[in-house]
Formats: C-alpha cells, structure tokens, sequence
C-alpha cells in the first residue's frame, strides 16, 4: 500500500489533520488498549507531526517528532501508530522508516530515544534501537526505553 506522507510543525496542521489525528490516537491508545490516559498531553505543540495518507486522504500512520531535549535528551519519536484498519500492509515498517528519514533530515543525524511497549522490543531493534535501563510501567502497559545511536 502506497501512503503520502507529510511531515507538519503543530502550527501547520489543518482543523482536519488535528482531528484525524487525535482521533486515530484516541481509537488505538484509548479505546483499543483500554488505557484510560491524557493523550493530549501539552506536547503537540512542540511537535512535528508525520502523517501518513492513503490514496482517499484517510489518515493510516502517524507519529509525533520531536527535537532533542523535549521528551528526552535526545531526539523522540513517539505516539508511533497505525491505523487498525490499515495493519498488515508492514505500514509500521514504512512508518518507522519515514520517521528515522524525518528525523534526520529536522534535526540532524543524532541519537533517537523512545519509549516503547515491551512486546514491540524486536520490532524496533530490527532498526538498531537498544534497551537502556529498566522496564516500567506507563498506564499499566510494560515499556522499555530504548536508544538508536
């Protein structure tokens, strides 16, 4: 499957993208992981936001991009979803690749930190992030963080 993707500061996003993406964001943080959590946490703002569009304009895959000292010392990637209706099309895959490409090209070639859910561990290793320090808990779903350098 063939997405377009764009790759938006906060201030430039459309009423619609907004509302797609928090939309998407609530159906699988919220409701599909039946994790009741502030998704609209304050950081949008400082985001960049990568989306990423069928042929129609749905919105499949989306991340949020973030500069190093943000989130973390280090440069972020995170809220890494795609849509339900659109997995098994390796859109993660794509999705992660437009993220580590936009990354590099807003902020430079630097580390990346994220915060991950434990069962997708192999997945993000696949693209050279490492565990760093302990597993936790964030609304009781196991996370790790992990490093790509």
């Amino acid at each position: 499957m063939l997405l377009t993707w764009t790759t938006k500061p906060f201030a430039n996003l459309t009423l619609t993208e907004l509302y797609a993406l928090l939309q998407l964001r609530s159906e699988v943080f919220v409701v599909e992981q039946t994790c009741a959590f502030q998704d609209i946490d304050g950081q949008d703002q400082a985001a960049y936001h990568l989306l990423g569009h069928t042929e129609t304009g749905e919105l499949a895959a989306y991340t949020r991009l973030f500069g190093a000292g943000i989130s973390y010392p280090e440069a972020s990637i995170g809220r890494v979803v795609v849509s339900p209706k659109y997995r098994r099309y390796g859109l993660g895959r794509e999705l992660l690749r437009q993220s580590l490409a936009a990354v590099a090209v807003l902020f430079g070639e630097q580390p990346i930190q994220i915060g991950a859910q434990l069962y997708l561990q192999d997945f993000y290793e696949s693209f050279g992030f490492q565990q760093v320090g302990e597993g936790y808990l964030e609304d009781g779903i196991p996370h790790i963080h992990m490093v790509r350098r």
